[in-house]
């Protein structure tokens, strides 16, 4: 070709183009699909490069052959962004134009060898190298100085609770098999490789957004429809007689086409070794496609299909002569979900009593299982246009701080929704885990949250391992169902405190949530506007803080919690009285009936704030003058809990000796920090976490304490000069 410049372009955009060719998956060869999108580029190009020909005839200045080179190079790469090509525009802008850039100078090169042109080329080089370079480093951890090293300081007073590894493999030899419909046109576990033979559902009420070219590729690709669903699962089955109790593990949204259900054998070999009947549940045909992506609205038909399958569970078990026979406990079952799946799980739940399906009545429900527990991994909370109000269920939700595709703990807000209206002891708990992100927890789905090209800029250097991760969520995930589904009580005390596991955990920051069912709100910050009263009859009073005020709490993208909190914060650095601690007090009425006793404990959620929000008391004077100034860093909180009865008689106890307070835990979740904000939000939000102080400690620091007569409590900030915490849920719950 005798445009030379115009080769060069061309050879640049068809590297893009088969790149993201190869990673758009439609079910074909990814080699067909790179040569496609390469065919394709091709006849992008010369199209605009005549395009531009033609128009730019009277140009005279600039060689016209250059002019179009340049512009059809520019129009094709603005055509592949918005085709496919993923990265934030900025970025991608700035590296086609050094690629293009790259292009001229080979070619000015070419035409003339001086210096000009051998320094515009090495310049190009170096740019192009770098940028080749950062993409495929795995990035770095600019954080990772800032937070003390998990578990470095021993909290004796709770953590040596006398409990087996609940992540340990059990006793029960197991079996595994799949069952399903047996005509699977893709997949040969669920056609002759089944073992017991389903019938199909009929969904099409369930999901009216089943239509459409979603329909048309979905059915041309997987032989089915909506109105005939089938029902596959992947069993891990212990050996004996049982009956054993029964869980389903569904994964969420992810490539239809990268099936997704064998993502969770970790848990469900762990589970089965420990007596309890594991089963992966096949729902890849509701799973993204290029043809489209339902947004949520297949949410309904993700729970509802689980509440079929556990009807399936039930006919067998109850079929006499049937190899499953009586070998479910069906009193006894737990649903686990993963992303969109950890959403569809509180859904099944909630769908579980109903007599209806809620968005349609011609849909009639007749299931009211036992469902024990509800496990919810890196889940949303935001698919399906209700919000799920839970009743009477434990309740537990893992999410990774690392997590770029669901980017802040979603599960939280199930957690706080959820209701105990009766007197059967249960619990909820949330864990939080460092530099865990969203993939890991299910093993094909791989250590990026995105694909490529997008996983290019993820900075994966900070992340735990995927065996890490897997065996954290396995000592969470075994300890809840024991505790569950076995009525293991003793293992709720990792949740209390996780230094209790200590031993079987990888070393990292885990921030937990515990609440149980005999839970005592004294103030959650949810009442009123009066920021001087909280429940019942208690009243607020504060003295020397330097910030008091609640309100709601912020997702790091600048979404909701759903949760209000206390922020309170104090600086002393400039006072000329060290006498005067920054107190928060709740006074109590002897009215309100709280149950205080030797076996209960006093217990509220904690985090750290960010202590520049102190700055809010500055003028803008001080403001300014303060940027010259060398930023404070972070302090190590700590502070004094104080307990006052109604004879006067006081005790108190500093918060690490129960559990320390963790720094802020900060991400940086690409290599390009300025992209952080754009892709994901802010580098933190707050996290809290529950402390738990037995009032049987305070007895023995002060006897004359008399802990069922308290009449105040008082949060005494002593122990760093400056600081921020956020303050929420306090209480007290029984043993």
């Amino acid at each position: 070709m005798k445009n030379r410049l115009f080769s060069l372009i061309l050879l640049l955009t068809l590297v893009f183009y088969a790149i993201t060719g190869y990673h758009f998956l439609t079910g074909w060869h990814p080699i067909v699909m790179m040569l496609i999108a390469i065919l394709l580029g091709v006849v992008i190009n010369f199209g605009v490069y005549i395009l531009f020909n033609f128009l730019g005839k009277r140009i005279r200045t600039i060689p016209l052959k250059s002019i179009t080179a340049i512009l059809s190079g520019i129009v094709v790469f603005i055509i592949l962004k918005y085709v496919g090509f993923g990265w934030p525009l900025v970025l991608y802008s700035t590296i086609a134009a050094v690629g293009i850039l790259l292009c001229i100078a080979i070619y000015r090169f070419q035409l003339k060898r001086n210096f000009f042109s051998s320094a515009f080329l090495i310049i190009m080089l170096i740019g192009i190298g770098y940028i080749l370079f950062v993409l495929a480093d795995t990035g770095a951890d600019p954080y990772d100085k800032q937070v003390p090293l998990a578990f470095s300081e021993s909290n004796s007073m709770l953590s040596n609770v006398e409990i087996e590894n609940p992540a340990a493999v059990g006793s029960y030899t197991f079996k595994t098999f799949t069952y399903g419909s047996g005509t699977d046109e893709q997949r040969e576990e669920f056609s002759t490789g089944v073992t017991y033979t389903t019938n199909s559902v009929d969904g099409t009420w369930l999901i009216p957004d089943w239509k459409d070219k979603k329909k048309k590729w979905r059915e041309k690709y997987w032989g089915f429809g909506a109105e005939n669903f089938p029902l596959n699962g992947r069993v891990y089955m212990p050996e004996g007689d049982g009956p054993f109790p029964l869980t389903l593990i569904v994964h969420g949204n992810h490539s239809m086409i990268d099936y997704s259900d064998d993502g969770y054998g970790y848990l469900g070999e762990l589970l089965a070794s420990r007596g309890i009947i594991a089963v992966s549940v096949d729902e890849n045909f509701l799973n993204g496609h290029w043809s489209g992506d339902f947004m949520g609205k297949e949410m309904p038909a993700r729970a509802w299909l689980l509440l079929k399958h556990l009807e399936q569970w039930r006919s067998w078990n109850a079929k006499n002569g049937h190899d499953l026979a009586r070998k479910v406990d069906m009193d006894n079952i737990m649903l686990v979900g993963h992303s969109r799946g950890g959403e569809a799980v509180s859904i099944a739940a909630g769908y579980n009593p109903l007599p209806y399906f809620p968005d349609q009545s011609k849909v009639k429900f007749d299931f009211n299982f036992n469902i024990k527990g509800v496990v919810a991994l890196a889940p949303t909370d935001y698919r399906y246009d209700r919000k799920i109000i839970l009743n009477n269920i434990n309740f537990l939700s893992i999410q990774g701080s690392y997590d770029a595709d669901e980017v802040s703990f979603w599960g939280m807000r199930p957690y706080r929704r959820l209701q105990y209206t009766d007197s059967i002891s249960r619990f909820k708990s949330g864990v939080y885990i460092h530099h865990a992100n969203h993939g890991q927890f299910n093993s094909t789905w791989g250590n990026s949250d995105f694909g490529a090209p997008t996983k290019w800029l993820l900075n994966l250097y900070p992340l735990l391992k995927e065996e890490q991760q897997q065996e954290a969520t396995k000592v969470f995930v075994s300890a809840f169902a024991d505790a569950s589904l076995k009525d293991n009580q003793e293992y709720r005390s990792i949740f209390k405190n996780v230094s209790v596991a200590k031993q079987w955990l990888p070393v990292e920051q885990y921030l937990t949530s515990f609440e149980s069912s005999n839970f005592h709100t004294i103030a959650d910050f949810e009442e009123d506007l009066d920021i001087t009263t909280a429940k019942d009859s208690t009243s607020i009073s504060t003295s020397n803080l330097g910030l008091w005020k609640e309100q709601y709490l912020p997702t790091r993208d600048e979404g909701s919690q759903e949760n209000n909190a206390v922020i309170l914060g104090w600086d002393y650095e400039n006072r000329t009285s060290s006498l005067d601690k920054g107190v928060y007090e709740l006074r109590l009425s002897a009215d309100d009936s709280i149950p205080f006793s030797a076996k209960s404990s006093l217990q509220f959620t904690l985090g750290a704030g960010n202590h520049e929000w102190l700055d809010i008391n500055l003028t803008e004077v001080q403001k300014e003058a303060k940027k010259d100034e060398e930023k404070r860093e972070a302090p190590q909180l700590d502070f004094t809990i104080q307990l006052t009865d109604a004879a006067g008689q006081i005790s108190d106890l500093k918060v690490s000796e129960i559990k320390g307070i963790t720094k802020p835990l900060k991400t940086r979740f690409t290599k390009f920090a300025f992209l952080d904000k754009q892709m994901i939000g802010a580098d933190w939000e707050v996290q809290l976490q529950t402390y738990h102080f037995p009032l049987e400690i305070f007895s023995k620091k002060n006897a004359e304490f008399n802990v069922g007569a308290i009449s105040s409590i008082k949060f005494i900030f002593d122990q760093t000069e400056y600081g921020v915490v956020v303050l929420d849920e306090i209480g007290v719950s029984g043993s």
